[in-house]
């Protein structure tokens, strides 16, 4: 039986990673293009299925025209690992992504006044997988070194850290001294606000929302692969996301929906104007 949904890459906040499983086999993609594939290894000794253990190895790259089969380790069944990943191979051309999200437990950093949902730590897709997941009490941005927020002109004047982790930093900040944080499942009738781009927006200090504000927007190419968006939060992100054309052109095939066709179509011509001058995603 196969199985097929996507996830977030959290801790930090990374995109939306597709994944499709089979008895032996995962394969996951970033691009909605090229599918890593991995065998299962699964340790025997628990006391139920339920609990085995597995680890996973690269044995393949499934790409649009091509396969590129890595190295087996010998004491595996080549043959076995190749026969599944050609089956795989044929599955996922009849899948289309964006796949449905299922990371429906969250693990959520509090905030210290009101105790609400402040910003999202992790994510898993079944109760059991929570007890994996270390017990942290702090949020972290996604690194400038992967997603570098442009400086201004007065931040250039004299050393000032960079925008994520000085947001970073009044997150855990307004988490309060003793910061707690907790696992929610999403359902109706929670009493819990849960922020739609993962962080909250309402700061008290002119500092927190421009440095909030800034954030989101170099981040939104990536958060237009969140699924459930609002409307008006999806039109928002789109008009953000003009700013990095070329990483909204590499996530858009994972875009669960478009809130303005005519002003991504703008984005992406942009972005192929852009590549065909040299440019590089």
């Amino acid at each position: 039986m196969t199985q097929a949904y996507s996830k977030r890459l959290l801790f930090p906040f990374l995109g939306q990673v597709q994944i499709v499983e089979s008895e032996h086999l995962r394969a996951l993609t970033l691009d909605g293009e090229n599918w890593e594939v991995q065998f299962k290894v699964t340790f025997d000794g628990a006391a139920s299925a339920s609990q085995r253990k597995h680890s996973y190895i690269r044995v393949a790259v499934i790409r649009p025209s091509r396969i590129d089969r890595n190295p087996v380790p010998p004491h595996l069944d080549i043959q076995m690992i190749n026969a599944e990943i050609e089956k795989l191979a044929t599955i996922l051309e009849d899948i289309t992504v964006p796949l449905p999200p299922a990371d429906l437990y969250e693990y959520w950093l509090l905030d210290g006044v009101d105790e609400q949902p402040l910003a999202l730590i992790f994510s898993c897709i079944t109760a059991d997988e929570m007890s994996s997941f270390p017990q942290r009490s702090e949020w972290k941005a996604t690194p400038a070194a992967i997603m570098k927020v442009a400086t201004l002109p007065e931040e250039e004047k004299i050393y000032t850290p960079p925008v994520n982790s000085r947001f970073e930093q009044l997150i855990n900040e307004r988490a309060g001294k003793h910061p707690r944080a907790r696992w929610i499942k999403r359902r109706e009738g929670l009493l819990e606000t849960f922020p739609p781009l993962m962080v909250r927006e309402d700061w008290d200090t002119e500092e927190g929302r421009q440095l909030c504000q800034r954030y989101i927007e170099r981040q939104a190419p990536r958060l237009l692969m969140l699924h459930g968006l609002e409307h008006q939060d999806r039109l928002r992100l789109e008009g953000f996301a003009r700013q990095n054309a070329l990483e909204v052109d590499s996530f858009f095939g994972l875009y669960p929906e478009i809130a303005d066709e005519k002003g991504m179509s703008a984005i992406r011509v942009e972005a192929r104007l852009r590549m065909s001058a040299g440019e590089e995603r």
